[in-house]
């Protein structure tokens, strides 16, 4: 009878020591989600506000060291390369083709966890950016790879505002006599504000470009 107790009281002890390591698991990893949240949310108020291309390099290497330390979140390796596209875009004197190099990487590791749409995004602008160095001579490599880019990110997303976005300033931006203008980009520009303003983005995802796919589709008027 004494033995019988004595185990009783031992898988009771057992049970209940299992409990508290998984009650510190758990409080643990509800911290480090914390942790990993706040500095997300700090370093994407910094993006928004950058101003110059040190600030978005600046604020692109501390979403880079918190992919490095999370290991399994492919959201700061993307914002990373986004504050690296953003330099593309706005500095005309940067190495456009280094800049690209470094943002593909980024996407690399990004898509070693997942690949998805957003990524694509990115790869399309930097792609783009090189293409636009010298367009008649870069359209076949990177002309290619900016589409390439488009049409995988709409395979893994259909409803994706932002690819739209993107596919309506490639239209924008291209002649008519090779199948561009303002007429062909316009249905696409009204079909990205849509996906745009029905877009239930999750907390820390993407969420950029309504404002940039108004402005456009203005422009189409």
């Amino acid at each position: 009878m004494k033995n019988r107790e004595f185990e009783f009281a031992k898988n009771v002890k057992s049970g209940a020591m299992a409990l508290v390591i998984l009650l510190m698991l758990t409080a643990s990893s509800f911290a480090q989600s914390d942790k990993f949240t706040q500095a997300m949310q700090k370093n994407i108020q910094l993006l928004d506000s950058a101003k110059t291309s040190e600030d978005l390099a600046a604020v692109s290497s501390a979403f880079e060291r918190i992919g490095d330390a999370e290991k399994n979140q492919w959201l700061p390796y993307y914002y990373a390369s986004l504050a690296l596209t953003t330099v593309g875009w706005m500095d005309q004197k940067v190495d456009k083709d280094k800049n690209a190099e470094q943002i593909k990487a980024l996407c690399n590791k990004a898509e070693a966890i997942e690949k998805n749409a957003e990524i694509c995004s990115i790869k399309n602008m930097a792609a783009t950016q090189q293409m636009l160095v010298n367009p008649q001579e870069r359209w076949q490599t990177f002309g290619k790879e900016a589409s390439t880019a488009l049409e995988q990110g709409l395979q893994l997303d259909s409803n994706n505002p932002r690819l739209y976005y993107l596919q309506g300033m490639s239209l924008f931006n291209t002649p008519e006599q090779f199948g561009g203008g303002k007429t062909k980009a316009k249905p696409v520009f009204e079909k990205a504000v849509a996906l745009f303003k029905a877009e239930h983005a999750k907390p820390l995802y993407p969420q950029w470009g309504l404002k940039q796919a108004e402005d456009a589709l203005a422009k189409c008027q």
